[in-house]
């Protein structure tokens, strides 16, 4: 018997998709009130996934969704720090 380990899974807000958490980018608003990039996915606070996925994370941005999910503003600086991670990652592979 093999002892695999389940990935946990978490749904992207955007696509309303389940995805392995390692597969997406989690935006955490802060308990005061912040909202931050999380890359280890364990601060502390409310938190939205996104698929790294450009066409997702500019979706996000014209649908604000990332605003109503975490009932505040997200300031654009947010989603630029999105896109370059993104392209960070998909240059290193």
């Amino acid at each position: 018997m093999t002892n695999t380990k389940k990935k946990p899974l978490r749904k992207c807000v955007v696509s309303r998709e389940q995805f392995p958490k390692d597969e997406l980018i989690r935006i955490v608003k802060t308990v005061d009130g912040t909202i931050e990039l999380d890359t280890t996915g364990r601060k502390n606070g409310r938190g939205a996934y996104l698929k790294k996925d450009a066409k997702i994370v500019k979706k996000a941005e014209k649908s604000q969704v990332l605003n109503r999910h975490l009932s505040t503003e997200v300031p654009k600086e947010i989603y630029i720090e999105i896109m370059e991670l993104i392209e960070n990652e998909s240059a290193s592979i």
